[in-house]
């Protein structure tokens, strides 16, 4: 029996692998910036559909209180529903699976499309919905401050220059060819105007981001 024991196998020591603690670190960013990105795409999907009703209620008086002319204001009346059913549209699409990070990211990139878009059809109201002779100040209302609004509204700094470029551009375009309108000084206004709004913009983005990541550094939330 002795002998017989001296041929049993030796047992087999097995040593479980275990990551090492960088790989699990990184591993542990990765899905905390993906966290992180769900959730301001989260934001801004609800956000959104705060742009396209203030779009609609500011379209309204627009075309209430600026009497253009009936056929002018409805051609701007038809681009502007066109963007916010474009905004409605993609707002239920993605409503239906609201924390899915593909389906965020799809309506981020269709949001910036629009709103491009958007920003185009608002400034075309420089020829279509204000009076032609529409003072400097009453452009400059309408372009810069439905922009600034717009960009309170959304809180993401890139969206918000995709809606105020092109209505800023086309709302001077409009000071100039208007037969009585405000001319190059108007024109200028405007432009300065909407320089002024973007450089809010940028500059509230950045103290955004700023705070953020000062925030993740004390290990705090950041909403």
């Amino acid at each position: 029996m002795a002998e017989s024991l001296q041929f049993l196998p030796e047992p087999e020591l097995r040593v479980r692998s275990t990551p090492p603690i960088g790989d699990s670190l990184a591993r542990l960013s990765t899905i905390y910036r993906e966290a992180e990105e769900t959730a301001r795409l989260a934001n801004l999907l609800g956000r959104s559909l705060h742009v396209a009703i203030a779009l609609s209620v500011l379209a309204a008086a627009t075309l209430i209180l600026a009497g253009a002319g009936l056929e002018r204001e409805a051609s701007w009346a038809v681009f502007m529903i066109v963007a916010m059913g474009a905004i409605l549209t993609a707002y239920r699409r993605a409503i239906a699976q609201p924390f899915e990070r593909p389906a965020l990211k799809s309506f981020a990139q269709d949001l910036n499309a629009i709103l491009l878009f958007a920003g185009f059809a608002w400034g075309s109201g420089a020829f279509l919905a204000l009076p032609a002779e529409a003072s400097a100040g009453l452009v400059v209302l309408f372009a810069a401050g439905g922009a600034a609004f717009v960009a309170v509204l959304l809180r993401e700094g890139s969206a918000a220059l995709l809606f105020l470029a092109p209505a800023g551009a086309v709302a001077s375009f409009a000071c100039l060819l208007q037969p009585h309108g405000s001319g190059v000084m108007g024109a200028m206004a405007v432009a300065a105007a909407s320089l002024c709004v973007a450089v809010a913009v940028e500059l509230t983005s950045r103290s955004a981001l700023r705070n953020r990541a000062i925030a993740q550094m004390a290990g705090l939330p950041f909403a």
